[in-house]
């Protein structure tokens, strides 16, 4: 009996979208029958996504790029957006998540926010890893590439728990923000930003006060 398969690619580069439908195509089983539809931006993501709903024939499997054109009236600003709404009108799509963003914390936020079937660093890929990444989120999800599954093991392995406002002062300090305009990034004040700090530099056991010594010692545990 065929499976039917019904795919939406979002990416903002054709040849990108080009290679993963040749690359789904040849190694398809032959018990499978792809349907694949193209979107290079969040609007044309949304509109795909909202027709599907309306015609009934909802997408089985989404492939998203986080990196993308936001949308025309601001309600989506990227893939992590587009896939936290897919989620709500496609609870039964596949999610998988493609994107050159390697830092610790994006890949624990996407994870904890969008909780994706298969979750592949570009930078990691290959044919057959996309491939491989297809048939097992069809079959056996989830799938995650090795700089994922790295990040994974590292941070399960360490006995530091911090919470998320921790892991964002983390991951700005480590984009070069200064301490005084985190602020403008975060819903707590500066004084609280300093407390924050204090109890990072307890956890992680770094006494000099030194903002990349902190930043160190967070990347070998795989908190950055």
């Amino acid at each position: 009996m065929t499976e039917k398969i019904k795919i939406l690619m979002i990416d903002d580069h054709p040849m990108i979208i080009e290679g993963y439908q040749n690359t789904l195509l040849f190694t398809k089983k032959e018990s499978q029958e792809l349907f694949v539809d193209i979107a290079n931006n969040c609007d044309e993501a949304l509109k795909a996504m909202n027709k599907s709903v309306e015609n009934e024939r909802p997408y089985d499997v989404l492939f998203v790029d986080i990196s993308l054109p936001p949308s025309s009236d601001g309600s989506m600003s990227s893939g992590e957006d587009l896939a936290e709404y897919a989620r709500k009108i496609l609870p039964n799509a596949k999610i998988i998540i493609l994107t050159m963003f390697n830092e610790s914390f994006r890949i624990h936020n996407i994870i904890k926010t969008i909780d994706p079937e298969g979750f592949l660093i570009k930078s990691d890929l290959t044919s057959n890893e996309l491939a491989s990444a297809f048939q097992a989120v069809l079959n056996n999800p989830p799938f995650y590439s090795g700089t994922v599954n790295s990040h994974i093991r590292k941070t399960i392995a360490s006995d530091i728990v911090i919470d998320d406002k921790n892991r964002k002062i983390l991951h700005l300090l480590s984009q070069g923000i200064k301490t005084k305009n985190l602020v403008a990034h975060l819903d707590i004040s500066l004084s609280a930003i300093e407390k924050r700090k204090k109890q990072l530099r307890e956890i992680f056991e770094v006494s000099d006060g030194q903002d990349e010594t902190l930043l160190s010692e967070a990347r070998k545990k795989g908190f950055v």
